[in-house]
């Protein structure tokens, strides 16, 4: 990391990426198997290697929505620190949110502006609103990609959504978005966006048309999406769709970081004693 007058800037060295999926057994059956248990240590195992090698003096592991839902939690995470020596700390929606959103800081985003936060992940939708860099509101919700792909998010969550949308809009200001995540990322380059502009409302409906008419195969042959992000993608864009909506924000902007990079943020600065959250009032 870089220091930037009252923070850093965010440079991955190395990004890896193993696609678990926990959620879908617990989405599923509500609890985690142990064939997906087995592939969790062995990734930690790997994972811990790479932190060695890199010589990191720090370290933070955080499970999110399918560890916090899975009923045999207490004895997976029991096991992988057992055997890998990895503390897992499974973190509420709430601080998931604040993780997210601690990016806000490292963005040339222009800070007077009242913005929502969308993080859409596999089990999970972050949403958060910041008015003049402080946070005001946020919530999480059970909608998330594996959720849609196993037909497992009612029309209440939305409802749940939609009313929590209204209150913190409810017609009065424009609300600019910011995308997070791995799908909204691959949006943005499908889309051809040069770094910093806004993503549209349209462009997202246009990618997301587009790339629903490839097959599955297509989609790692043609379009060279990996696998484990050829069959999230639409339900991605539909995500943000709705809730772009619902929020009647018309453009988005997609900083290219996500809850990993909030997580590094947030270890660098309780380390330099500056710990900062955009936070001001009441979470509701």
């Amino acid at each position: 990391m870089i220091e930037r007058e009252d923070h850093p800037v965010i440079r991955k060295t190395q990004l890896v990426r193993v696609p678990v999926r926990l959620g879908a057994d617990v989405f599923d059956s509500g609890a985690i198997s142990d064939h997906k248990r087995d592939r969790l240590i062995k990734s930690l195992r790997a994972f811990r290697l790479l932190v060695d090698v890199y010589g990191v003096n720090y370290l933070r592991c955080c499970a999110t929505s399918a560890m916090r839902e899975a009923t045999n939690r207490s004895a997976i995470i029991a096991r992988v620190e057992m055997e890998t020596g990895l503390h897992v700390e499974v973190i509420p929606g709430s601080m998931e949110a604040d993780l997210i959103v601690n990016t806000f800081w490292t963005q040339d985003l222009l800070k007077d502006r009242s913005y929502l936060y969308i993080d859409v992940g596999g089990g999970s939708t972050e949403l958060t609103w910041l008015e003049e860099g402080k946070r005001k509101r946020s919530a999480s919700f059970p909608v998330g990609t594996v959720r849609m792909l196993a037909d497992k998010v009612g029309e209440d969550t939305w409802k749940e959504m939609m009313e929590f949308l209204y209150e913190i809009h409810g017609g009065r200001h424009r609300l600019m978005g910011i995308g997070t995540g791995g799908n909204i990322n691959r949006i943005f380059k499908e889309n051809g966006n040069a770094f910093g502009e806004p993503l549209l409302i349209s462009d997202i409906r246009k990618q997301r048309d587009r790339i629903a008419s490839f097959s599955f195969e297509e989609r790692v042959r043609t379009l060279r999406l990996r696998p484990d992000r050829a069959d999230v993608i639409v339900p991605a864009a539909d995500i943000f769709l709705r809730v772009m909506g619902m929020a009647g924000i018309d453009e988005i902007f997609v900083p290219k970081v996500g809850l990993a990079d909030g997580v590094v943020y947030d270890l660098y600065m309780k380390q330099r004693g500056k710990v900062r959250y955009p936070v001001t009032e009441p979470v509701g």
